[in-house]
């Protein structure tokens, strides 16, 4: 996931203010900027745009073709890039559908005045209401834990309890998390924000740059291979990037698995921050029913099984079986805010990070 820009990112707020939110086979391509052509209207054709980089992801679109005889064309590349390149196509945009990763990115679209909101009561039903905009806007179809990780050789998870834990002196010089400008960072503050409020949250943003192990860099693999190093004891990191090196061919990712575990913080009070891979249909959708009709193929238990066995992610529909290295790992409480207020929340942790030193 590639870092945001603070000031494009706080930029998308100050306009999100002036806002009224209510009212091809496979043809892959690097989105670039350029006059698009407007593709007629047809049920047998969805444009979709996704910043989604898993290859797995191909079977969900052949599914799809499969059960509706509906044609998916990929644009592929990096959701910031994507959203510039919507932005720019303007009314003339082939786009159908935008999916992306995390809220952060979600709510930039929609701050962007991007998306359409749609009814679907199969979507309603299969979604929580927590996981999907409350006008339609945009749903979540997997869910992503940002979790505690730690060294078993130096930690008893009996020392370990909440995120607002992390910055109690005894980890002084242990936590291992990326760089503030990285969306996965700035959600977990963005719900800090909605539990506490952001006064105490900047306090205890403070108290974790105090207690970083080393100034931020890489992603979360790196993360966790620091913390299996033993450069930190603890490293902030979504469930998934731990099962890819669980499962990997390579015995050094295997090793380092072996040497880090998974803790579900905050199980007694709001939950373990979960965030979303979702999507919306577009303001300017030439093809509307279609892709309404792929969303709700998406919430399909079909569906849910290739997202959760494809990223090793967990699904947004009841019921639908984890993988089974992920779900070796137990279960969890997770928190229960709507994703919507995690987006809202995004520029304002931004600042708060900036203030408190995290690079």
């Amino acid at each position: 996931m590639s870092k945001i820009s603070r000031r494009a990112f706080i930029g998308v707020s100050a306009a999100a203010a002036a806002v009224t939110v209510g009212q091809m086979g496979k043809s892959k391509a690097v989105a670039q900027q350029g006059p698009a052509i407007r593709v007629a209207q047809t049920d047998n054709v969805v444009n979709l745009y996704s910043s989604r980089h898993y290859d797995t992801d191909q079977t969900l679109y052949d599914s799809f073709t499969a059960a509706t005889g509906v044609k998916v064309n990929l644009i592929e590349a990096e959701a910031d890039p994507l959203i510039e390149r919507i932005k720019s196509e303007g009314a003339n945009s082939p786009a159908d559908v935008l999916m992306t990763v995390d809220i952060g990115r979600l709510w930039r679209a929609e701050a962007e005045g991007l998306f359409q909101p749609i009814s679907s009561n199969a979507l309603n039903q299969a979604i929580p209401a927590n996981l999907r905009h409350p006008e339609g806007l945009w749903y979540g179809f997997s869910k992503r834990a940002r979790v505690i990780m730690y060294n078993k050789s130096k930690v008893n998870p009996a020392q370990l309890s909440t995120y607002e834990a992390l910055v109690e002196p005894q980890w002084q010089g242990q936590i291992l998390t990326r760089s503030s400008t990285n969306i996965y960072s700035i959600s977990l503050v963005a719900s800090m924000l909605a539990a506490h409020g952001p006064q105490e949250t900047e306090a205890w943003v403070r108290g974790l740059v105090a207690n970083f192990a080393r100034p931020p860099e890489g992603n979360d693999t790196a993360q966790i291979q620091a913390c299996a190093a033993g450069v930190g004891s603890l490293a902030l990191a979504n469930t998934y990037y731990l099962i890819r090196l669980a499962k990997s061919d390579t015995p050094e990712d295997r090793a380092v698995a072996e040497q880090v575990n998974i803790f579900f913080p905050n199980q007694r009070d709001r939950g373990t921050h979960v965030n979303i891979s979702g999507a919306g249909v577009l303001k300017t959708a030439p093809n509307k029913e279609a892709a309404i009709r792929f969303l709700e193929h998406l919430a399909t238990p079909e569906s849910q099984a290739i997202f959760a066995q494809g990223n090793n992610e967990y699904p947004v529909v009841e019921g639908v079986t984890l993988d089974p290295i992920l779900a070796s790992y137990g279960s969890f409480k997770e928190d229960p805010i709507n994703a919507a207020e995690i987006g809202r929340n995004s520029a304002e942790a931004l600042r708060i990070m900036d203030r408190a030193g995290w690079k």
